[in-house]
């Protein structure tokens, strides 16, 4: 009675059926992790250039445009124009100004304020429009929702309640004369 178990088992033990059936097996999770994680980095260096590119377009403008002071509302509305894959881009972005002294400089606080649609809705903060020749810097915070947000990069990445995570752009401009 043993023999035969052990012919049988030395015979599954030789035999390479199935071998290929294994490698797939092995493989095709960590090549759709992967494949996950490069669509996720794609689109959050898409939407993280559009932003950054939008908000040099309209810091431009507002450099340029002398005797204008734009205000807070009609700068979200020129960058949300011009970032074109930013989703609920009046919604989810949150600007800030900060006046800086170069000759005394101090450093704006490292926390950029951003939305967060788990929280209640909090008033704009620190937003200043500059008088003539000084600086000023302009910061952005969009809220992206990740397109895999349990696959690869979507999964690791630091997310707030409502499961988004933030996008930032900085700029800095001097307030150019009346």
């Amino acid at each position: 009675m043993m023999r035969p178990a052990l012919a049988a088992l030395r015979r599954f033990r030789r035999s390479e059926k199935g071998s290929s059936t294994i490698e797939f097996a092995i493989t095709v999770p960590a090549m759709l992790l992967m494949l996950a994680s490069a669509v996720e980095l794609g689109m959050v260096s898409l939407q993280h250039g559009m932003l950054e590119s939008a908000m040099d377009q309209v810091v431009r403008d507002i450099r340029l445009g002398t005797g204008s002071a734009p205000q807070h509302d009609e700068i979200k509305d020129r960058i949300c124009e011009r970032a074109g894959f930013i989703d609920d881009c009046r919604q989810s972005l949150r600007l800030e100004m900060i006046q800086v002294d170069p000759q005394n400089w101090v450093s704006p606080p490292d926390r950029v304020d951003c939305t967060d649609k788990s929280e209640e809705v909090s008033p704009v903060r620190n937003f200043v429009n500059g008088l003539d020749n000084e600086l000023m810097i302009l910061r952005a915070c969009a809220k992206i929702d990740p397109v895999f947000g349990a696959w690869g990069l979507g999964a690791n990445m630091v997310k707030d309640g409502a499961g988004q995570y933030s996008l930032v752009s900085s700029t800095a401009f001097v307030q150019e004369p009346r």
